[in-house]
C-alpha cells in the first residue's frame, strides 16, 4: 500500500520566535514574558533575564534567518510557520505606535521564504506575551488585552496582509487551563490564581481571537484564519462506563476552545462547568457578537495520548505532562516521558472533522530527542533513526486519516531546526532535522548540520508521502 497525500500539501516546519530569535535586546524589542522564564513554562519566573536562559540567544534565527530558511528550502519546504514576537512590534504592548525594527525584520523574514517560494503561516501570539503587559495587567485576566492585542494584529494585517495567507491567533490556547503564565502572561501562581480570573482570561483570549479573526477578513480579505489547538485523545483506562465519563469530561475541557472558534458560541458542558465551579463571566453584548467571528480551519499541535480514570487513586500524571492523564500501559515514551502513539494522530483528525468539519492544519508533531552528533563519511551528522521512525508513523496515520475522508490542509513538523524547549528550556531535548551547536550550558558554535533525517523528510516531500514505509 502506497500512502498519497493531495496535491498541494502543505510539508513544512514550524517554529516559535522566543525559542530560535534570540536578540532579546536588538532591533528595539522589549522584554517577552520568555525572558523571565530560564527554566521553562512549568517553574517560577526570575526578576529579570538571567545568563542561564538560552532564550535570549537561542539559535540566532535573527541573524542567521536566510541560513536557515535557505536549509528549509533544500528540504523541499511547501510552508514554515513561525510566529512575530508581539513585543518586537510593541515592546510594552500597550503602546500606540508599533516599532519598525521589528517590522522590518519580518519583512526580512517573508523576503527570503517568498524567494525560496515558501508559504509562511504566522502565528500571532505563541507564549510571548510582552512582559509589561503581564507586570502591569496580569496577562489576559485584565480585558484592556483584547484591545491591545487587536492594535497589535492589526498592525500586522496591514503591514504583511497581502504576503501572508495563513494566520494563526494563539498558540494551543487551551493550555492557558494549565500553564496560565506561558499561555495568557498571567503572573499570578496558578495555584492561587481564582477561578473566576482564569476563566475571564480565557473568555478575553476567545473575544480577541474572534474579533481579531473579523479584522483579518477586513483588511486581508483572500487571508485564512485558525485557531490552533493542543490536542490530547484521551482514553478510558478501562472499559468502565464511569472511567469513559471521564475520559469525555477530558476532552470537553479541549475541545470547548474548538467549538467557541468553529462555532461562535459557548457548549452547554462549558456552561455547566462554570456553574459548578461558581464563575459567572462578565460578557458583554459586543463579546457574544465578536464571537460570532468563526475561524476558517483549525490547527493544532499533537505530541501524545493520555488515559483518564474515575477513581482518583489512579490519577499519578505521566512524566512531564503539563496537561494531565494517566500513562497509557500499551504505549512507550520518549526519553522526557510521552507517549508515542500515532495512531492517536488519526483519532484525533477524524474526531475534529466530524465535530467542526473545518479544514484542519497539523502545525507540531515531533520527538524530542538527546540526539548525539557524529562524524559518517567525513561529514557531521546525526543518526536520528528514532525520530525518522516516530514521523514516519505518525504520517502514515495522517494518510489513513486522509483516505478516511478528513480535509487536511498541512503538516509542520515542530522545531524542524533545533531550537529551545518550552516546556523545559533545554537545548538537549532537540526534534530538529537540523542539528545546531549549542548547548544546555552556552557553549557551543551555533553552526548547523544536517541530520540523517534531513534528507529521509526531503524525499518524503518530494515523493508527496510516496516515500513512507507503511
Amino acid at each position: 500500500m502506497t500512502i498519497t497525500f493531495p496535491g498541494g500539501f502543505l510539508w513544512g516546519g514550524a517554529t516559535a520566535a522566543n525559542q530560535i530569535e534570540g536578540a532579546y535586546d536588538q532591533g528595539g524589542k522589549g522584554l517577552s514574558i520568555q525572558d523571565i522564564m530560564p527554566s521553562g513554562g512549568m517553574f517560577p519566573p526570575v526578576k529579570g533575564p538571567t545568563e542561564d536562559n538560552l532564550k535570549l540567544e537561542a539559535i540566532d534565527f535573527y541573524n542567521r534567518y536566510a541560513e536557515d530558511i535557505a536549509l528549509f528550502a533544500e528540504m523541499g519546504f511547501k510552508t514554515f510557520r513561525f510566529s512575530i514576537a508581539w513585543s518586537r512590534i510593541f515592546p510594552n504592548g500597550d503602546e500606540e505606535t508599533p516599532n519598525e525594527e521589528g517590522l522590518a525584520f519580518y519583512d526580512r523574514v517573508l523576503d527570503e521564504l517568498e524567494k525560496r517560494g515558501i508559504e509562511p503561516l504566522v502565528t500571532i501570539s505563541h507564549y510571548e506575551t510582552p512582559l509589561h503587559l503581564a507586570r502591569e495587567y496580569d496577562g489576559w485576566t485584565d480585558r484592556r488585552l483584547i484591545d491591545f492585542y487587536e492594535r497589535y494584529a492589526k498592525v500586522l494585517f496591514e503591514r504583511f496582509g497581502s504576503r501572508v495567507k495563513y494566520w494563526l491567533t494563539f498558540n494551543e490556547i487551551n493550555a492557558i487551563m494549565h500553564v496560565p503564565l506561558m499561555a495568557g502572561g498571567i503572573l499570578t501562581p496558578l495555584e492561587q490564581l481564582s477561578k473566576q480570573d482564569l476563566y475571564q482570561a480565557i473568555h478575553h483570549e476567545l473575544v480577541a481571537s474572534a474579533r481579531v479573526t473579523r479584522v483579518a477578513r477586513e483588511i486581508a480579505p483572500d487571508a485564512k484564519i485558525g485557531c490552533m489547538i493542543l490536542a490530547m485523545p484521551t482514553y478510558p483506562l478501562t472499559p468502565d462506563p464511569e472511567d469513559a465519563l471521564q475520559a469525555l469530561h477530558s476532552e470537553q475541557a479541549n475541545y470547548a476552545f474548538g467549538d467557541v472558534h468553529c462555532r461562535g458560541y459557548y457548549p452547554g458542558y462549558f456552561l455547566r462547568t462554570l456553574r459548578e465551579v461558581g464563575v459567572e463571566l462578565e460578557i458583554t453584548d459586543q463579546d457574544r457578537e465578536d464571537l460570532k467571528n468563526t475561524v476558517d480551519f483549525v490547527s493544532f499541535s499533537y505530541y501524545m495520548s493520555v488515559c483518564q480514570a474515575a477513581d482518583p487513586d489512579k490519577q499519578a500524571s505521566g512524566e512531564g505532562n503539563i496537561m494531565g492523564g494517566i500513562p497509557n500501559p500499551t504505549l512507550k515514551a520518549s526519553e522526557w516521558g510521552w507517549q508515542i502513539d500515532p495512531v492517536g494522530l488519526r483519532i484525533v483528525l477524524n474526531d475534529y472533522w466530524d465535530r467542526w468539519q473545518k479544514p484542519l492544519f497539523i502545525v507540531e508533531n515531533g520527538l524530542g530527542a538527546k540526539d548525539q552528533l557524529v562524524e559518517v563519511d567525513g561529514t557531521r551528522t546525526v543518526e536520528d533513526d528514532y525520530r525518522i521512525a516516530y514521523l514516519n508513523d505518525h504520517l502514515v496515520q495522517v494518510g489513513e486519516a486522509i483516505l478516511d475522508g478528513v480535509d487536511v490542509l498541512g503538516y509542520t513538523t515542530w522545531g524542524c531546526i533545533d531550537l529551545v524547549s518550552a516546556s523545559t528550556a533545554q537545548l538537549s531535548k532537540r526534534y530538529g532535522f537540523i542539528y545546531v551547536d549549542r548547548n544546555d550550558d552556552g557553549t557551543g558554535t551555533l553552526e548547523r548540520f544536517r541530520k540523517k533525517s534531513f534528507n529521509w523528510y526531503k524525499e518524503v516531500i518530494a515523493t508527496n508521502g510516496g516515500s513512507l514505509t507503511v
